[in-house]
């Protein structure tokens, strides 16, 4: 069986590629990631992670055309599948769960969703 949670790297990594949708490259991720957190990240950890969630079926990609910024060579452009927007949904939908049980929150705190 297939494994379907994600872990907390790769819903961020998955998430950034839905955000950054065209241009949802390894190093382009790699690059919103330390962005977005403020921590740095390796290009290979990006990569592998693209890769093993690919190989999940969370992830489909191809290759972009060859540009001349990148001295003629072609990108792979990753895009979320509708099974890794399901898994997504279903991450979002337990965290909020747990969320709503932790008692020390107000309701007002959990208004974000």
């Amino acid at each position: 069986m297939k494994e379907t949670r994600l872990g907390d790297f790769e819903e961020v990594i998955l998430l950034l590629a839905g955000i950054l949708a065209q241009e949802a490259y390894a190093l382009h991720i790699a690059e919103e990631f330390e962005s977005q957190t403020g921590r740095a990240v390796s290009i290979g950890a990006v990569h592998s992670t693209l890769s093993r969630m690919e190989d999940k079926g969370f992830l489909k990609s191809e290759m972009g055309n060859a540009t001349a910024e990148r001295g003629g060579r072609r990108k792979r452009i990753y895009s979320i599948t509708a099974y890794g927007q399901q898994v997504l949904k279903d991450s979002r939908d337990f965290k909020l769960s747990l969320w709503k049980q932790y008692p020390a929150l107000t309701p007002d705190f959990l208004s974000f969703g």
